[in-house]
């Protein structure tokens, strides 16, 4: 079965979680990937890696180097990923988890975390302060979020609270390419990352 039919089917059973219906477009995830410098052995983590079109992408640009964890609550989806790339360390779990998850590997800081979590991740998981605790001083996160939704209240407790983790955040211009439209959230300056 196809991507795309398992992504459908799965936000059917559980349209929260896994939040689209539609696998991300190659122009969001170049977007999604640009802000970060993979060069040398950095270490990368995905939260909510889905179908893998941004895990594809980052395990290309690595070309074997570095370490790639990849998160993402559903099972169905994780199982595909593992299956797909043996290479990446898929762990199936919320990204609430995500310092146990760090403390499991023997991780202590990483160079890069791409999200393509949705809103309710953000309403029960304080995304942005665990994200800039997580890094290193000198990495960079970045959020893909919807186009056109900036005035809503969940968008705009976002973008606070990224403003209040981190000490740089601007946006991507809109990506048209995608469907629905989206930008992307880049947050430099990790406040956290001297802690």
């Amino acid at each position: 079965m196809g991507d795309g039919r398992v992504l459908f089917q799965e936000f059917l059973r559980a349209p929260t979680r896994v939040a689209t219906v539609t696998a991300s477009s190659n122009a969001l995830v170049d977007a999604l990937l640009a802000p970060h410098r993979l060069d040398g052995s950095p270490t990368v983590v995905e939260l909510g890696a889905g179908t893998g079109r941004v895990t594809d992408a980052l395990q290309h640009r690595l070309s074997g180097t570095g370490r790639h964890l990849a998160v993402e609550i559903n099972p169905v989806l994780a199982d595909r990923l593992a299956t797909r790339h043996p290479a990446v360390t898929v762990v199936c779990a919320d990204a609430a988890r995500l310092p146990d998850v760090l403390r499991e590997h023997g991780i202590d800081r990483v160079d890069a975390i791409v999200s393509l979590l949705p809103w309710a991740a953000y309403a029960v998981v304080p995304v942005p302060a665990m994200a800039a605790r997580a890094l290193a001083p000198s990495g960079t996160f970045t959020q893909a979020t919807l186009r056109g939704f900036h005035l809503l209240p969940p968008a705009r407790r976002q973008a606070r609270d990224l403003r209040a983790a981190f000490g740089t955040l601007t946006a991507s211009p809109t990506i048209w390419q995608n469907l629905p439209p989206a930008r992307v959230l880049i947050a430099r300056e990790p406040r956290s990352a001297a802690s």
